[in-house]
């Protein structure tokens, strides 16, 4: 396998803002990761390709990510390197809402009173390192702490990050649903990694259209972090599954998208409660009336 490397310095933010937006592309690398020069404290972006890196397509996607111009350095790599162990040593635990997610390169235990999550880069959306993931941990441990849950559901579950999140804290069933096929297997994987196996059932979904997510329902609590557009059309069919008193947790908004997406779900009876800001982007927790 001819491999080759792209990369970028860019800030510690946007690194690994771009490092969740190229795992969660198809096919753009192998993997991706950010870490800190230890001789100049600047950061940077990697992504690892098994051919010659599209280009035009990390351009377009810095553009998306991070609304401006880079310039990609791109390099052969030399087959003698570890480059699978290179790109995990960027990738530094983060602890949100009582959580601690990780890597299997991670030598040090966890900090007492957290609850780890095993999560390795892979070809799924879900490091834990974006906004987004970290403001929907901080929300479920919040909605934990005040009240039970029977019937879980995460949509979009990418690595299956916020579903082993639920399955650790309540010990029960979690329904994790995912457009993409390696996303489910990803969070299968992880799924038993991290001793939740039997708890997450993984499946293959469009939105909300497939029949086991509406014989499970209804839920009494819903996560789905994805992008504003889908999550505004799914308003109308996220009321049918949400029985009342429902908690909703929606994230990959950005904070100037949040009113639409809150307009959409207020005209279905699914109303604000609380909204989680974390630099541009809005986690909102919502609760079906």
């Amino acid at each position: 396998m001819t491999l080759s490397q792209l990369s970028v310095p860019l800030t510690k933010d946007q690194a690994y803002a771009l490092v969740d937006a190229v795992m969660a592309a198809d096919d753009l690398a192998i993997t991706a990761s950010a870490h800190e020069n230890e001789e100049t404290g600047e950061w940077v972006f990697e992504a690892t390709c098994d051919a010659e890196p599209n280009v035009e397509a990390f351009d377009a996607l810095a553009r998306e990510v991070l609304g401006g111009e880079v310039s990609f350095a791109v390099e052969a790599i030399d087959p003698d390197v570890n480059w699978v162990a290179k790109s995990l040593e960027g990738l530094q635990p983060v602890i949100a809402g009582g959580f601690y997610v990780h890597g299997s390169h991670e030598e040090s235990p966890p900090p007492s009173g957290l609850t780890p999550i095993r999560i390795d880069a892979a070809q799924a959306f879900g490091t834990g390192h974006h906004e987004t993931t970290t403001g929907c941990l901080e929300a479920i441990d919040r909605v934990l702490k005040r009240r039970r849950f029977r019937s879980m559901l995460d949509v979009g579950t990418g690595t299956g990050v916020l579903a082993i999140a639920l399955a650790k804290r309540t010990h029960l069933p979690v329904l994790a649903t995912d457009i993409d096929p390696i996303a489910v297997t990803t969070t299968v994987e992880n799924a038993r990694d991290n001793g939740v196996g039997r708890q997450i059932i993984a499946i293959e979904a469009t939105g909300l259209d497939h029949r086991q997510i509406a014989t499970s329902a209804p839920y009494d609590m819903i996560v789905a972090n994805i992008l504003a557009g889908p999550l505004t059309a799914l308003a109308p069919a996220m009321r049918k599954i949400a029985e009342p008193g429902c908690v909703v947790i929606l994230s990959g908004i950005l904070i100037h998208q949040a009113p639409r997406v809150i307009a959409a779900y207020s005209r279905m009876g699914i109303v604000l409660k609380q909204k989680i800001t974390r630099k541009e982007w809005a986690t909102l927790v919502l609760e079906r009336m």
